[in-house]
């Protein structure tokens, strides 16, 4: 399992709420804290960012260096799940990872978690990364989601959240 101990995210200065997550592919529990202050996603620009086959960042784009909040040198070599507020349900991952073991494209609607507490929304595209037929890594390009469909989703998955919690 992966220790995750090299990106802690600090407290942020103003209010936030502590919250306990637990990551894919992680013992344990990690704090993290939610602002609750939502970044805008610039307008016209796309996030762009690759992963080896245990989801560690070898690349990021520019935009994705800004909104996430955190250094070049912080996020290469960072596990992509510093990323997971806490608002999303574990079922959204767990196909994301299913269906890319499959050698297929994933898309959907991700809350992000930056550095700082705040949070960003993007409709993700992931895909695996072949050579010479075998998956070497995954690319992920994300882009502004439509505010609709955001609103949309914020029930979907608060409702699937509340149904983890119960273990249903």
């Amino acid at each position: 399992m992966m220790d995750m101990s090299a990106w802690i995210q600090p407290k942020p200065a103003g209010e936030s709420v502590e919250r306990k997550i637990k990551h894919y592919q992680q013992d344990g529990e990690t704090t993290v804290y939610d602002t609750d202050i939502e970044f805008p996603y610039p307008d016209g620009s796309l996030i762009v960012s690759r992963t080896d086959l245990n989801g560690i960042i070898t690349h990021a784009n520019d935009v994705f260096v800004e909104i996430s909040g955190w250094t070049r040198d912080e996020i290469i070599g960072a596990p992509h799940c510093i990323l997971r507020h806490p608002d999303m349900p574990k079922a959204a991952f767990t196909d994301m990872w299913e269906t890319l073991k499959r050698g297929e494209r994933w898309y959907g609607y991700v809350k992000n978690l930056r550095k700082d507490g705040g949070y960003y929304w993007v409709y993700a595209t992931v895909i695996p990364n072949f050579r010479k037929g075998q998956v070497i890594g995954y690319s992920s390009i994300r882009r502004k989601p439509a505010r609709q469909r955001i609103d949309e989703i914020i029930e979907l998955y608060s409702s699937m959240l509340t149904k983890e919690q119960e273990g249903k």
